[in-house]
């Protein structure tokens, strides 16, 4: 199967505007993931800035290539794809090298949910750009392509 670019272009992008919104709304802060990975990796705002929104493009494509061997609707497929990203990546990988301990919970409550409910918002334009049904059991794009599955 093949990844289309411009799609997952667009879901990164928009999946990451809806990911800084709602850090915005929960924080006051914009870009404020931008601000600590320059922070933490020692680069430039501009740097860092291009750094996330370059990490919600590669999401979104490692998505548009995982959806169709995934199970349930679309709007499913993509909240299971940003829930399992978020606690793998974010809870158990991130926030500890960040010194937050598992799930941010030394910086309060509030990482965990934060950091869900972001990926969530993130989650809709992947499932928008990326619509994949079943029939009779397979999956297929909505474009009518049967998309190619992999052996289990």
């Amino acid at each position: 199967m093949k990844i289309n670019w411009k799609k997952a272009i667009l879901a990164g992008v928009i999946g990451t505007l809806l990911f800084d919104l709602t850090g915005f709304l929960f924080t006051g802060t914009w870009w404020d993931i931008p601000g600590v990975l320059a922070q933490a990796v020692g680069v430039p705002f501009p740097v860092a800035l291009l750094m996330h929104y370059g990490n919600g493009v590669a999401l979104a494509a490692i998505y548009a290539g995982l959806a169709p061997s995934l199970f349930g609707p679309s709007w499913f497929r993509a909240l299971f794809f940003t829930t399992l990203e978020t606690v793998m990546l974010v809870w158990f990988l991130l926030f500890p090298l960040l010194g937050l301990g598992i799930a941010g919970l030394e910086g309060g409550i509030v990482f965990p949910i934060l950091s869900m409910s972001r990926h969530w918002l993130y989650a809709i334009p992947l499932a928008y750009y990326f619509p994949v049904k079943e029939v009779a059991g397979k999956p297929v794009e909505k474009t009518g392509e049967v998309a190619e599955t992999v052996p289990c």
